[in-house]
């Protein structure tokens, strides 16, 4: 468990992202619930498109089933996306809140962060939005996704309250966060800051860097296992978890855990015999020369 950015949140270090969880049944929604939760996994990742709604509808029912007391559970649900544009609007966040929680069936959300920048938004008319749900008592911490310093700083700049997370993807495949702070001074690609420093301002200001898609390459190549271009990084993966007799997708969440930003893996596997292997990644800390050989199993030349 870890403080979830400068909140009162005990959050646990692995989450469930609900992404997929409209293509399950109520039943087998129930399955995947009940094993996130026998593995300490106590918060939930949605966002108001996953599914077109439907995935908090399901997961609402499933843990209804479940008999969960919602104060045992941490809910973070995000908003702004829609049809061919982001929408940082006060009524649309407002709008988007409302319809939010009734999908949860529940009075709150502990967390809503703003899914991906939108190059439109009014700091000043979304701090207002933020202030008047916190007021109403319907969301208790606000965060982003995807969005760069100098966003957050603008958009913090108006707010009374520090942003909790961002949401970034991270993967050994897929190491933007991590490849520039190690060319520093350094003439090749890789030492091309493309986030302004991203990993390390999060830790100075206290901002809890939420890892999505940890298995992911890009959302155009899809995900590293079995992939050509991946195979070095597979046979590491494959020698460290033989190493400590579990598996690879244990192996990679345990890498991203490893490092010193106390960085909560959202993972979106449906899978509960999957969600099983991934939690034993608590139980695992990497050694410094592990941690760097999978690094550079993915193709990642150290200066």
């Amino acid at each position: 468990m870890q403080k979830l950015g400068q909140t009162e949140l005990e959050v646990s270090r692995i989450a469930l992202g609900c992404m997929r969880m409209a293509a399950l049944d109520k039943q087998e929604a129930v399955k995947v619930l009940e094993t996130s939760l026998s593995q300490g996994i106590n918060f939930f990742d949605h966002a108001d498109i996953y599914g077109g709604g439907q995935s908090e509808i399901r997961f609402a029912q499933a843990i209804q089933d479940l008999g969960v007391n919602r104060d045992t559970i941490l809910l973070q649900s995000k908003c702004g996306i829609r049809k061919g544009y982001f929408d940082f609007s006060k009524d649309y966040i407002l709008e988007s809140v409302d319809g939010i929680l009734t999908r949860l069936e529940t009075d709150y959300l502990d967390v809503l962060a703003l899914h991906r920048p939108d190059a439109l938004m009014e700091a000043e008319e979304v701090a207002e939005a933020f202030y008047l749900l916190k007021k109403a008592g319907k969301v208790r911490h606000f965060g982003v996704s995807n969005q760069n310093i100098y966003q957050m700083e603008l958009l913090q700049s108006y707010l009374d309250q520090p942003l909790a997370v961002n949401q970034l993807q991270l993967s050994p495949a897929h190491t933007p966060l991590i490849d520039a702070g190690l060319h520093v001074n350094m003439k090749d690609d890789a030492a091309t800051m493309r986030d302004g420093g991203l990993i390390d301002y999060c830790q100075l200001k206290k901002i809890t860097i939420q890892a999505w898609s940890p298995f992911l390459i890009d959302l155009q190549k899809g995900i590293f296992a079995n992939h050509p271009d991946y195979v070095a990084l597979n046979q590491t993966l494959g020698e460290i978890a033989e190493r400590y007799h579990v598996s690879h997708e244990t192996i990679v969440i345990a890498w991203i855990l490893r490092h010193p930003a106390k960085i909560q893996t959202i993972v979106g596997s449906m899978n509960p015999e999957r969600l099983s292997k991934i939690a034993q990644a608590n139980q695992i800390t990497l050694s410094r020369p592990e941690w760097y050989e999978i690094y550079r199993s993915a193709g990642n030349i150290l200066p």
